[in-house]
């Protein structure tokens, strides 16, 4: 049983095992895909992880600034009225992806501080868990990989079409389905980041977009 459960009381153990363990399939799916091997699928997997560390925001924001640029460049004939929308959506998106990585981050961490779940090496029988790279054994939910993810494609969603969509939703699959497979969360540990964060990204675009309409409302 997680730390974050250990005494609790029925009513609390009952939570846990509607909303954690899903009873039993958030351990049964962590196997069907733990179990999933071969040279080709680690290689995939160990790629979709490193795309979810929080240390390629950096990289990820750079590369959204200059598609933003070239894309406002290329439609500079539009209308002035036009433009200026076209420029406000992609500073929006700059803006939420910015201050949704520092905010969920921060959040995300504390999170799994105060709880403190185990990971899957701890958590489950010895020699069961296949782990690709070096062991984790605490702090598991939620997770901060799949929580990065989501930070990422819902920031971006509002700008891009559906074949801009389609590929982020792949990569947050990707994303959260290579943490599970290489042996560092369990599922709800994945589902939990990716609903927290989008939360995250609502909350912050709609703060924003009032405070948007608040400035443009002054004579």
């Amino acid at each position: 049983m997680p730390r974050g459960f250990a005494g609790a009381d029925d009513g609390t153990k009952m939570i846990k095992q509607i909303f954690y363990d899903w009873g039993g399939a958030n351990t049964g799916l962590f196997y069907g895909i733990n179990g999933l091997r071969g040279e080709f699928i680690d290689g995939v997997m160990v790629a979709g992880s490193a795309l979810g560390d929080h240390g390629a925001f950096p990289l990820y924001m750079a590369l959204v600034a200059l598609f933003g640029l070239f894309n406002l460049a290329a439609k500079r004939r539009d209308g002035l009225l036009a433009f200026r929308e076209q420029v406000l959506g992609w500073m929006l998106v700059l803006a939420v992806f910015s201050a949704a990585h520092v905010v969920d981050g921060l959040l995300v961490g504390w999170i799994k501080q105060a709880l403190d779940f185990p990971r899957p090496p701890l958590a489950l029988p010895p020699g069961t868990v296949n782990v690709v790279g070096t062991a984790e054994f605490h702090h598991s939910f939620p997770s901060g990989h799949a929580s990065f993810a989501m930070v990422t494609a819902a920031s971006l969603w509002p700008l891009l079409g559906g074949g801009g969509r389609w590929g982020l939703a792949l990569y947050v699959l990707w994303v959260g389905l290579s943490r599970v497979n290489l042996g560092f969360h369990f599922p709800a540990d994945v589902a939990a980041g990716f609903l927290f964060s989008l939360a995250v990204v609502w909350i912050l675009r709609r703060l924003l977009l009032a405070i948007l309409a608040r400035v443009e409302a002054r004579p």
